[in-house]
């Protein structure tokens, strides 16, 4: 018992919980272990780096996982895209508004170096819709495409081969976002036609934080955002241009990829039909509703994610009630996706639950009832 079996955790497209428990004996067996850095001495009889990237190539869906550049999150890996890709001044970056601030934020960068960028708003449930798509592609002639897989903030999935293959009308390149997909939904990097994906391992991979990184298709080179050791090819004054090293400098966090290791078998040998947590997130979806709460409802394919209101009483004050007094453990405010806001009419912000395939009914019935206290009581 580790004493947190009293909270309900709801808040799994932050980071996951629990994680099976073989991604802690996985960590603690690779502390205790002779360190086996690949390139960098030990012991090289297993090299967890590979055998993670091979793992993560059969939930991309891609054939070559020496492609797969290992980092520390998404955010690293969305970093290592945007800055490392062949842009100039003048040049047009087209992206959704349901994008996270580690998209948002370096785009920014990029309007300093005279680099455009254009945001293309979501619908009300927070999809990026493929006419609203088309038409911007058209008119501004992007360079790079960026979007979300799924909207963190309400969970809507989009629809990534029709949106990649639009981007490609204009001739540009694709960046994924996957954060709140891989592991969650199907993801078909090679069928899509998609030229970079970030991703992370410590949400619905069921993995540690510090682990994530970005897929580059074969052919298209990118500028390494960090530079330094390799442990190989130590005369070359600049990064080698081999995939994955030239996007990997420095050492790699060994203990967290053998728990990401654990994770990815693990859930590839225990594979979570949509239907263990779509009918639990149902009830939970429908409960708010019944309630009268303002329920952000996209439509269509979501990840188990809901955004909501309750009337009167401000998204802030309403999580420290459910966190301070009933122990349910949730996400508040813009989480990190600030234009989105906008565009669902949700400008100050939601309560965020995300669900995940351990999430059971007692636990959603916990949660409704909570927030009926809340109604009922107005908030104080």
């Amino acid at each position: 018992m580790n004493g947190c079996e009293q909270y309900i955790y709801m808040n799994n497209a932050a980071t996951s919980w629990p994680k099976p428990p073989q991604v802690a004996r996985a960590m603690a067996e690779a502390v205790e272990a002779l360190p086996g850095a690949a390139n960098r001495g030990g012991l090289r009889d297993f090299d967890v780096f590979g055998e993670v990237r091979r793992e993560l190539a059969f939930w991309m869906g891609i054939s070559c996982p020496e492609q797969i550049a290992l980092g520390c999150n998404s955010t690293w890996g969305l970093n290592q895209a945007i800055f490392g890709y062949p842009l100039e001044a003048g040049d047009v970056v087209l992206f959704s508004g349901a994008e996270h601030n580690a998209v948002l934020r370096p785009l920014f960068r990029l309007e300093q170096k005279g680099i455009r960028t254009v945001e293309v708003p979501v619908n009300g449930g927070g999809r990026l819709e493929p006419a609203s798509w088309e038409r911007a592609v058209r008119e501004y002639g992007p360079k790079l495409c960026i979007f979300t897989h799924a909207s963190n903030v309400t969970g809507a999935v989009n629809d990534a081969k029709a949106l990649t293959a639009i981007g490609k009308t204009a001739g540009a390149d694709v960046l994924l976002d996957l954060s709140q997909t891989l592991g969650c939904v199907p993801v078909r990097l090679s069928d899509w036609g998609v030229d970079m994906a970030a991703f992370t391992g410590h949400k619905y991979l069921l993995g540690p934080q510090g682990t994530g990184g970005l897929y580059v298709r074969p052919g298209l080179s990118l500028s390494s955002h960090m530079v330094g050791g390799t442990g190989v090819m130590s005369d070359l004054k600049d990064m080698p241009a081999k995939m994955p090293l030239r996007l990997e400098a420095g050492t790699g966090n060994e203990p967290s990829y053998h728990g990401l290791l654990a994770a990815l078998v693990w859930a590839r040998e225990n594979s979570a039909e949509e239907s263990d947590w779509r009918t639990v997130f149902g009830k939970l979806t429908e409960g708010l509703l019944g309630l009268g709460c303002q329920v952000i409802v996209p439509g269509g394919e979501t990840t188990p994610v809901v955004s909501f209101a309750i009337p009167g009483v401000p998204a802030g004050e309403a999580a420290d009630i459910l966190i301070g007094s009933y122990d349910i453990i949730l996400r508040a405010g813009l989480h990190c996706a600030p234009d989105i806001m906008k565009d669902i009419g949700m400008e100050g912000g939601t309560l965020r639950l995300s669900l995940s395939r351990f999430t059971t009914k007692d636990e959603v019935d916990a949660v409704l009832s909570a927030v009926r206290d809340i109604m009922e009581s107005g908030g104080v």
